[in-house]
């Protein structure tokens, strides 16, 4: 039975697991792309770093002595490698393939491998016919910032294949979530994943979410408070002007209704609250006469 993830690697079907790596850290070392700048290095260092996925691995090594090269459609691991591509990750398919997601597929009654194409084509859930396909879809995670969360806007990334592009973060979002970006997985036999990005929302200083209304703590001035007055606000879309009523009371909340954020689902927006923080004067600034007016007149409770 050929077993040619020994050849890639250049050792015995009995070799210890010791003369496995040290015969994989030699071969690494010589194929290293940042080393060789043999145009076929970067596939070699490919096959090595794969074989040595599976030989290392006493559960995987059992599967594969068991089973050898007909695990690859009675390719040779080196052919098989060559046929991915250039742009599949080998190490994935393999621990797919060796009791990842999926693992095997079924086995005839006469012990025999279920089929003799090796892969399935699409993605099965095991069974009699061959193995399941790998996972082709690729994860991420990324950082947006808070008010691109809210009013929706792009986010430029790029992949761990190399790819940069920039991606819709659509308005709402929350952190945890999942945006799916199509055709940006990985590729095998024709196939192309997806790329399923985390997002996180980073924190801000001017505003806290509670569900899909919003809290802004603005400043204002004594004499606003207590005789009125209007004063400009930021909101995460555009500047507002506020009629602040006569005796406001520090802490009052001023509600703009939707003009919070966006719900997902239902398109419907959450409310903006705006917390009044009434802002004293230094009395020392005070002319004399107006801070012993004041201090006279001014209740105690």
């Amino acid at each position: 039975m050929a077993k040619s993830l020994y050849e890639t690697l250049g050792v015995s079907e009995n070799a210890t697991p010791e003369e496995i790596k040290k015969a994989y850290r030699k071969l690494a070392r010589k194929y290293h792309p940042d080393i060789n700048k043999d145009p076929d290095a970067q596939e070699k260092f490919k096959e090595i770093n794969a074989a040595y996925e599976v030989l290392s691995d006493p559960e995987k090594k059992a599967k594969y002595d068991q089973f050898g090269d007909q695990m690859f459609g009675g390719q040779n691991f080196s052919d098989f490698a060559r046929s991915q591509g250039t742009d599949v990750d080998l190490e994935e398919i393999l621990r797919a393939m060796f009791g990842g997601a999926g693992g095997f597929g079924g086995f005839g009654s006469t012990g025999g491998f279920g089929g003799a194409g090796g892969f399935s084509s699409r993605r099965s859930t095991g069974g009699f016919g061959g193995y399941s396909a790998p996972d082709l879809d690729t994860r991420a995670r990324i950082t947006v910032p808070f008010n691109v969360a809210i009013t929706g806007g792009k986010h430029h990334i790029t992949t761990s294949e190399g790819e940069s592009f920039d991606i819709k973060i659509p308005a709402g979002i929350k952190s945890g979530e999942t945006l799916r970006v199509r055709g940006k997985g990985r590729s095998w036999q024709g196939q192309r994943g997806d790329l399923l990005i985390t997002v996180d929302v980073a924190p801000s200083t001017e505003y806290e979410r509670k569900g899909n209304d919003l809290y802004k703590t603005i400043d204002v001035p004594l004499k606003y408070a207590l005789f009125g007055g209007k004063i400009k606000v930021q909101t995460p879309e555009k500047e507002v002007t506020l009629k602040i009523p006569k005796n406001t009371k520090n802490g009052q909340k001023f509600r703009l209704k939707e003009k919070g954020i966006p719900d997902r689902k239902t398109g419907k927006r959450g409310d903006l609250y705006l917390v009044a923080n009434i802002v004293l004067p230094d009395v020392d600034s005070l002319p004399e006469d107006l801070r012993k007016l004041c201090e006279e007149k001014l209740p105690e409770a």
